[in-house]
């Protein structure tokens, strides 16, 4: 596992980025003076943001690079925050996505990319822990229903139908 962002892991057979950019910015507040140079108030911290940035290679990684971006996709749209995590347990805080961008290059005949450069920047935000742990109960409950539960209840059937 390289990161994690909510539920979804970046690894190998996923998003594998490679690089990752970390901006944070300083807020200072300068104040003019007459005849001397501004004096400068430190305010705290400004903005964060992190860009993950690969290319895919849809023929090596099959059909789970485009699951992957779609889903990535679709945590954006919810308009929700994740936590990130690298893998070495760096714990980066609470993101929202900001963008995704993607170039598809070296087209096949049938319009599918050989090729598919991304871009995805995150923007840091903070939110208390108890919505956190709402995201990620939010997140485990759809994965259960849409994937764990179909397949319990399809493998099930099948056990069953041998059986008998």
């Amino acid at each position: 596992m390289m990161l994690t962002l909510g539920l979804f892991v970046f690894h190998l057979r996923t998003l594998p980025y490679s690089t990752l950019k970390r901006d944070v910015s300083y807020r200072w507040k300068g104040n003019e003076r007459i005849g001397l140079r501004n004096a400068y108030q430190y305010l705290g911290k400004g903005d964060e943001s992190i860009t993950l940035a690969g290319t895919l290679m849809p023929e090596v990684s099959g059909i789970t690079s485009r699951l992957s971006m779609a889903a990535l996709e679709y945590m954006a749209a919810s308009g929700r925050s994740w936590p990130l995590i690298e893998g070495s347990g760096t714990i980066y805080g609470m993101f929202v996505v900001e963008s995704f961008n993607y170039t598809g290059s070296q087209l096949f005949s049938d319009g599918s990319a050989r090729s598919i450069a991304f871009t995805l920047t995150l923007k840091r935000i903070d939110e208390s822990l108890i919505s956190t742990f709402g995201d990620l109960y939010d997140q485990a409950t759809q994965l259960y229903n849409d994937k764990v539960a179909p397949a319990l209840s399809e493998a099930t059937s099948a056990i069953g139908g041998l059986l008998s």
